[in-house]
């Protein structure tokens, strides 16, 4: 997938793997020495391998909910040890809760504090090293950025901030000579288009990224021709940008790039998987939540008059408009006199109640049975009211392609965005709208699914 996804799929899961072993190698220390190192009580300890990996798997689900693997550890230290240590108490926790309920997976208790007390040691170093090892220049990619614009500066500014890991900017090449030397970001512009050839000589070069706007009868065409053939990676900014980022840059896309792009394909088998997916969760779902329902209708009763539930029509698939269904979290009539308003940060209009069904997205509920309907799917770009559709697509380019799926009770949106309220806003969450419509699969939306607990567990992002 042309993601940001495809980062995490070999990069992090090799770290992930490496560090699994490291914690099972840490179980495995610490029965060692609880056993005086007897190879013989260590192997014959009743599921040994099996209490060992449970250890692993909930220290590790326990780093990635506290963001953990988000953090990098030679940039933000003391937010990595703190976030650390949260997640080893977190650990010890759900180990305590799961050895009280099933005591035949109890591993013991010298063994399970010697490895808690292990992991810090192991993991720590790793943690270190393996961030120091991605600094090594043979370890990154060296990259040159055709053009010197506003198109290639949002490359560098992206690389340079975040990606230094991966990649190295060797510099910028301009149409003209005489800005040679000339300053872009950090690195500069080191030459021209025609001098492409140069360059390559003289710097070892593992990708090119075309970043110029109008590209007819500038770009080196049979030089770029060779180097392509010759191996090296060749790559439009436009597409660059979508990988690293994990959206569209829609403001300096063509259509012609919508077009020819690879994706946006493949929805009919994919909408039927979907589909599947979406009664079976959200039904299951419901069978789980009925006793909420409850509770938060009499809470919203007893602090407002006014019905449980809010209803407002909004747009979904193919611009067909449907009634959406939340649980009311503001005053009865809120725009009776205004009008429709984007919510904003502290709104009057908000209820006590309301206040904390949006913090904890326990007003979304109700949406399970919009997605049982077939009015919304579980994952997909969330529906705006038919008001502010009108007035985006008149602002906003593409915005009427988001609505070539279903909306979501959750999305890539609002997993990567925080809430938006105003035409900046939609603008930047319609990018990452298209990305998800680009690179739809059901990959993606597992993972999307699995950061949306992340998030409502820790209360982010939510207005």
């Amino acid at each position: 997938m042309p993601s940001r996804l495809s980062s995490l799929s070999f990069k992090r899961i090799g770290y992930s793997l490496v560090e699994n072993l490291l914690i099972l190698f840490s179980v495995f220390l610490a029965m060692a020495i609880r056993f005086s190192f007897s190879a013989d009580q260590v192997l014959e300890y009743e599921f040994v391998f099996f209490k060992s990996l449970l250890i692993a798997f909930v220290c590790q689900f326990s780093f990635y909910y506290n963001d953990l693997y988000a953090i990098h550890f030679e940039s933000r230290w003391r937010d990595w040890l703190l976030s650390f240590a949260q997640s080893l108490a977190a650990s010890s926790i759900i180990l305590a809760v799961l050895y009280y309920l099933f005591p035949s997976l109890i591993i013991g208790r010298g063994i399970f504090l010697l490895t808690i007390i292990l992991l810090p040691a192991v993991l720590i170093p790793w943690r270190f090293i393996y961030f120091r090892l991605l600094r090594i220049k043979p370890m990154q990619e060296n990259i040159l950025i055709i053009g010197s614009g506003q198109m290639a500066r949002i490359m560098g500014e992206l690389v340079y901030t975040e990606h230094k890991d991966k990649y190295n900017i060797l510099g910028f090449l301009d149409e003209d000579p005489a800005r040679i030397g000339e300053r872009v970001i950090n690195p500069g512009i080191i030459g021209t288009y025609d001098g492409l050839s140069k360059i390559m000589e003289a710097h070892p070069v593992n990708r090119i990224i075309v970043a110029i706007q109008d590209r007819r009868g500038k770009l080196p065409v049979a030089d770029l021709l060779r180097y392509k053939f010759q191996g090296v990676t060749i790559e439009e900014s436009e597409t660059f940008y979508e990988r690293l980022a994990g959206k569209i840059l829609v403001e300096n896309i063509k259509p012609s790039w919508f077009i020819f792009s690879s994706g946006f394909r493949g929805f009919k088998f994919l909408k039927l998987i979907k589909r599947a997916m979406d009664i079976l969760l959200s039904t299951a779902a419901l069978l789980v939540t009925w006793p909420l329902f409850l509770l938060i209708a009499t809470a919203i009763k007893l602090e407002s008059f006014g019905p449980v539930f809010f209803r407002q029509e909004r747009v979904g698939e193919n611009e067909k408009v449907f009634v959406l269904l939340k649980f009311r979290s503001m005053c009865n009539d809120a725009e009776s006199e205004t009008g429709p308003l984007w919510a904003s940060k502290d709104d009057s209009r908000i209820t006590r109640v309301g206040n904390f069904l949006r913090r904890s997205r326990l007003d979304e509920l109700p949406q399970l049975i919009n997605v049982i309907k077939g009015d919304m799917s579980f994952v997909g770009p969330r529906p705006e009211r038919p008001y502010f559709v009108e007035r985006l697509e008149k602002q906003i380019p593409y915005y009427m392609l988001r609505h070539t799926l279903k909306p979501g009770i959750t999305g890539w949106a609002q997993i990567r965005y925080s809430y938006g309220a105003s035409v900046e806003e939609a603008l930047e969450k319609l990018q990452y709208d298209l990305f998800y419509i680009k690179n739809l699969s059901i990959w993606l939306d597992i993972t999307i699914i699995s950061e949306t607990i992340k998030i409502v567990l820790l209360q982010k992002g939510s207005r």
